[in-house]
């Protein structure tokens, strides 16, 4: 982007400061709130992506099943175009055998329309992303994205829009999430990942963590990784606000052999800090927005079992998952590859205990906000932690390999689609 100016610069730093935080969607609010349906409940959408299924269970409490929605109905139609093209094929039989482990990745992420009526998944091995009525479980509208595979989602806060990673193209599309039509898109870095609208929904966030199926995991070849970056933009426009490298950010406190492609992260309530994971590294670390900076480091206990053979962590991950308790005190972060799942005090950085869990792959906020919920992708179900206490409060089974987990709102006597 051209240079700009100090008055300017400051200008950009002061907005970005008030447009980075998850939002609170439409389909989140609270009942009776302005343009929110009074007979809707707060679940939790966990989407099962080698079985093709999202569970659908309670915000908060036991955490019990409701209902689970298939989200490959189209799944004979979409295999036939497929096998009938040679390039979507070979890319089809790549993501198995890279990113989805010899499994097939048929539900990334998940969203619930502002009514409640349909669930949006992104799709990564049909390349797409779909709205699903809830009460048949039939598909409203399918969105090919650019390239062969879809992979991380957001909603806008008014619950309008989602925007969704095309990773193999370098692209981000945001549609309308009623009609499935695309209102814009953005180029990223190498291979977009994670996207965050910001609460005023005028800033899109996208982080793109390059080549992670590689076998070149030794710090020195961390340059064959590819352009790795967060990616700002207006919302409205689609063009780039800003750029932030953190590999400039991390050779400035002395991170030279760490990797600086972000992963999952979770913003403060004041939208001034940036708290993000990195391939490799079992921790996260501390972003001021204004500054423009590097704060803090946060390194958490490696698991003795954990091999330290990086090409046998998943696409790089090593910690793979990070939330905040909406009153901003802690944080609760996904130890992926080292079996747990812990509660990290924000002020002192301190974690609580490390809870045990199977390859936990995300990390959310339940609907009362008093716990984490991870879900543990090698268990096959997801698990509350207390942010108070730090300690496991409950654990449900859920779909084969569990990965994102998400508010939502469905229908208040919602239990399953009736053709489902």
């Amino acid at each position: 982007m051209p240079a700009l100016g100090p008055r300017r610069l400051a200008a950009v730093a002061a907005a970005l400061v008030l447009a980075v935080t998850a939002p609170t969607t439409a389909a989140q609010a609270a009942p009776g709130s302005p343009g929110s349906p009074a007979a809707l409940r707060e679940v939790l959408f966990v989407g099962n992506n080698w079985d093709g299924t999202a569970d659908v269970i309670e915000s908060s409490g036991d955490f019990e099943r409701i209902g689970r929605i298939n989200v490959v109905p189209d799944k004979e139609q979409r295999m036939a175009e497929i096998k009938a093209d040679p390039i979507k094929w070979i890319y089809f039989m790549g993501i198995r055998n890279s990113v989805g482990e010899g499994h097939d990745q048929f539900v990334d992420d998940m969203y619930a329309t502002p009514d409640g009526s349909a669930m949006v998944v992104s799709r990564p091995s049909f390349a797409d992303v779909v709205s699903l009525d809830l009460a048949t479980g039939a598909v409203n509208w399918r969105f090919p994205v650019s390239g062969y595979r879809a992979d991380h989602m957001a909603v806008s806060p008014d619950g309008t829009r989602v925007a969704v990673s095309a990773s193999t193209s370098n692209t981000v599309h945001v549609l309308d999430i009623e009609t499935g039509r695309q209102v814009g898109s953005f180029a990223t870095g190498d291979k977009p990942h994670e996207n965050v609208f910001s609460r005023d929904g005028r800033y899109i966030w996208n982080m793109s963590i390059g080549e992670v199926n590689t076998a070149l995991d030794a710090p020195w070849l961390d340059w064959t990784k590819g352009d790795r970056r967060i990616t700002v933009v207006d919302a409205t426009t689609f063009r780039q606000v800003k750029v932030i490298d953190m590999r400039q950010r991390l050779d400035a406190i002395g991170l030279k052999d760490y990797s600086d492609a972000v992963r999952p992260a979770a913003f403060s309530p004041d939208e001034s800090k940036l708290y993000f994971q990195v391939s490799f590294f079992n921790g996260f670390f501390e972003y001021d927005v204004a500054t423009d900076r590097i704060t803090r480091t946060k390194t958490l206990p490696k698991n003795p079992a954990t091999s330290e053979d990086r090409t046998t962590w998943v696409n790089d991950s090593r910690h793979h998952g990070i939330t905040m308790q909406p009153d901003g005190t802690k944080l609760c972060v996904a130890g992926t590859m080292d079996d747990y799942a812990t509660v990290v005090d924000r002020t002192t950085l301190r974690e609580g205990p490390l809870v045990p869990a199977v390859k936990p792959y995300w990390a959310t906020v339940s609907g009362d906000g008093k716990s984490c919920v991870v879900s543990e992708s090698g268990a096959d179900r997801v698990t509350a932690i207390d942010f108070a206490t730090g300690e496991k409060t409950a654990s449900v089974p859920v779909g084969d390999h569990p990965q994102r987990v998400r508010q939502a709102r469905v229908p208040a006597n919602w239990t399953g689609p009736a053709a489902g």
